[in-house]
């Protein structure tokens, strides 16, 4: 829950969805002997028969809330600028921002009502996450006959996905990018000078004007920061 003036933003769970989604996609994406080695068939065959039930009922299958273990897709920092950046490190009772308070000065945007000691979020309007995503589609799509398709790690199916999903929102809904437990993965140094949402917009800006090396340079930073994150995936 966020409040705004006389405004109250909810954000659902749905945890529910949320797990008959990843299940659907956990077994697609695995063999079924290795999808069986983790949910046992009688198991798997109930899921899916309360799933399809569910569906039935014709209600949205549209989560309020997008997941990624291990990383932050490089899509999701599109839709926010340096400014909305609201940090927080430390011990409950003596966390501290880094910028500041975005969410107050962001469009009157109040605090949340609840936050950990320890977080990294961004916070924008629904308008402008939408005119950001707009405005970076066709900059992706035209770096892919630039040359420098190979060289730019940005999906332009992932963008477009992006926007699709933002699109079924209210118009005056807010948008959140939180990091999660990824702060739990970083230190304070790593986290004060995570400056992925900024390197995005500047990679964006540098492609638009046509400064292929500059927009390069940005993206392998962004690599290079969660690189090393998102191996931990595998570590042993």
């Amino acid at each position: 829950m966020r409040r705004s003036d006389d405004m109250i933003f909810i954000c659902p769970w749905e945890t529910r969805l949320r797990s008959w989604l990843a299940f659907e996609r956990f077994r697609d994406e695995q063999s079924a002997d290795v999808a069986g080695a983790f949910v046992p068939p009688t198991v798997a065959e109930q899921t899916t028969w309360e799933f399809e039930h569910w569906k039935q009922t014709g209600r949205s299958l549209q989560p309020h809330i997008q997941t990624e273990v291990w990383h932050v897709p490089l899509a999701w920092f599109v839709p926010f600028a340096h400014a909305e950046r609201c940090l927080m490190l430390g011990a409950p009772g003596t966390g501290y921002r880094t910028t500041a308070d975005a969410l107050q000065e962001h469009a009157g945007h109040g605090p949340a009502t609840a936050a950990p000691a320890r977080t990294l979020i961004y916070v924008t309007s629904m308008g402008e996450a939408r005119r950001r995503v707009a405005d970076a589609l066709p900059i992706v799509r035209d770096s892919l006959g630039a040359g420098s398709a190979g060289r730019i790690p940005l999906s332009a199916g992932r963008l477009e996905a992006l926007g699709r999903w933002l699109g079924v929102f209210h118009p005056r809904a807010l948008v959140e990018l939180d990091y999660g437990g990824l702060v739990h993965l970083l230190d304070d140094r790593a986290l004060q000078s995570d400056e992925s949402v900024a390197e995005m917009a500047v990679a964006l800006a540098a492609m638009g004007r046509g400064e292929v090396e500059l927009a390069v340079a940005m993206y392998q930073r962004l690599l290079e920061r969660w690189r090393p994150v998102r191996a931990l995936e595998t570590a042993n």
